[in-house]
């Protein structure tokens, strides 16, 4: 099932960088798709102003799904061209397929979510985005604070690396 889906949305995305009349060669762009990883997951990212970006994230593994959305605020860093930081916030829900959690004690086991059990949450992110001049290709680092409201409420935080082809 997941390779399905991770088939259908590179499909997708191949379709539709066919279908725009040129790629953002410079040092900026309007939108990007493709993976992020920790953990594992495609991403879009869609500029709404020149420094006002949606993302959405929806990672997939073997304890189920998760979609994250993100409105992110971002700014230029002098003396380097196709450089920004971005900051903002966000939101998350998930469905677990798989109990999830971690040890504690001497071998006793506690679950954060049992199979079937619904997440959401708040998520704030703040990262570097860098754009290749001449290329199509933008990667960024970040890292993902979130507030796991339904559920098992806690904390706890995400991000990683991210490499888009940019159109």
């Amino acid at each position: 099932m997941k390779t399905w889906i991770t088939t259908a949305c590179i499909v997708a995305g191949l379709a539709i960088a066919g279908q725009t009349q040129a790629q953002s060669l410079g040092s900026t762009y309007r939108t990007a798709l493709g993976v992020k990883l920790w953990p594992a997951g495609i991403t879009v990212k869609h500029f709404v102003k020149n420094n006002r970006a949606l993302e959405g994230i929806g990672y997939f593994w073997n304890h189920g799904f998760r979609f994250t959305g993100l409105y992110e605020f971002h700014g230029d860093i002098n003396g380097a061209p196709g450089l920004k930081w971005y900051a903002g916030p966000g939101f998350h829900t998930g469905v677990y397929n798989d109990r999830w959690g971690y040890y504690k004690r001497r071998g006793d086991r506690y679950y954060y979510y049992e199979e079937g059990d619904f997440s959401l949450g708040v998520d704030g992110v703040l990262g570097l985005d860098y754009k290749f001049k001449g290329a199509p290709i933008n990667i960024s680092l970040d890292i993902q604070p979130y507030v796991e409201l339904v559920g098992s409420p806690h904390m706890d935080v995400w991000g990683g690396a991210a490499v888009r082809f940019t159109f």
